[in-house]
C-alpha cells in the first residue's frame, strides 16, 4: 500500500525514462488486476503543503479512461489535463509548462484512446455550437489519415478512426514542441520527455506510439 507522497527530493532523483517505466508498470498492474492500495488519508495529509508530481498526462475527457486508475497512480503522483480529443491549446500548454517548469514533472504523456468520440465527430465533420471549434483542433489528424487509409473517410471506417486517433496524438506532440519553447528547451536538455500513447478500451492496455 502506498502511504508516502512524492517529495521534492524524491522527484529530483527521477528521470523521464524512470517515470515512463513507472507509469507503464502501473498500467500493467491495472490490466492484470493487481492494483496497489493507497492510504489516502496519509497522502492527503502529506500533500496539503505542496505537490511534486512526476508526470503530467494530457488525456481525453472520456469517462472510460480514468487516468489515475488505468495508470495505478495515487494522490500527488501525476497532473492530469483533460479535454475532449486530448489536443493542446493555450490553456493546456500553460498547464503543461506549469507542471514541468514550475512543479518539476519529468514527463508529458499525451494519451489518446480507442474509438474516441471527439475524433469520430471530427471524422464526420460534425458542427454544433462550441463543439465545432473544439473539433477544428482534430481536423489536421483527420486530413492526414485520409491520405493514409483506404475506404471511407468517416467514423464508419474503424481503421480510419484508429489512424486518426494515433495521428492526433502525434500531431499534438509536434504542436506542443512548436508552440512551447519552454517545453522544447526542457526536452532538448533532457529534463523532460514528451511521449504519446493510445489506451485500448477492450484490454485496458496503453500502447505507446
Amino acid at each position: 500500500m502506498k502511504n508516502i507522497a512524492i517529495t521534492k527530493d524524491m522527484q529530483s532523483l527521477m528521470t523521464p525514462q524512470s517515470v515512463l517505466a513507472d507509469l507503464l508498470e502501473g498500467n500493467n498492474r491495472f490490466v492484470n488486476g493487481t492494483l496497489e492500495g493507497a492510504d489516502n488519508e496519509a497522502l492527503v495529509n502529506q500533500t496539503t503543503g505542496g505537490q511534486y508530481p512526476k508526470a503530467v498526462v494530457l488525456s481525453c475527457i472520456d469517462s472510460r479512461v480514468p487516468v489515475e486508475t488505468v495508470l495505478d497512480q495515487a494522490i500527488g503522483d501525476i497532473f492530469v489535463a483533460r479535454v475532449a480529443g486530448n489536443f493542446e491549446n493555450a490553456d493546456i500548454l500553460g498547464s503543461l509548462e506549469y507542471s514541468c517548469k514550475v512543479a518539476g514533472s519529468k514527463l508529458i504523456l499525451v494519451l489518446g484512446h480507442e474509438a474516441c468520440g471527439a475524433v469520430k465527430a471530427a471524422c464526420d465533420g460534425v458542427e454544433l455550437g462550441n463543439i465545432t471549434h473544439l473539433l477544428s483542433n482534430i481536423l489536421p489528424a483527420v486530413h492526414q489519415s485520409a491520405q493514409q487509409v483506404e475506404g471511407e473517410a468517416n467514423s464508419s471506417n474503424k481503421a480510419f478512426v484508429a489512424k486518426t486517433v494515433e495521428n492526433n496524438v502525434k500531431l499534438t506532440i509536434d504542436r506542443i514542441r512548436i508552440k512551447s519553447p519552454i517545453l522544447k528547451e526542457m526536452e532538448d536538455n533532457g529534463e523532460i520527455t514528451i511521449v504519446g500513447g493510445v489506451y485500448n478500451l477492450h484490454t485496458g492496455k496503453v500502447e505507446m506510439l
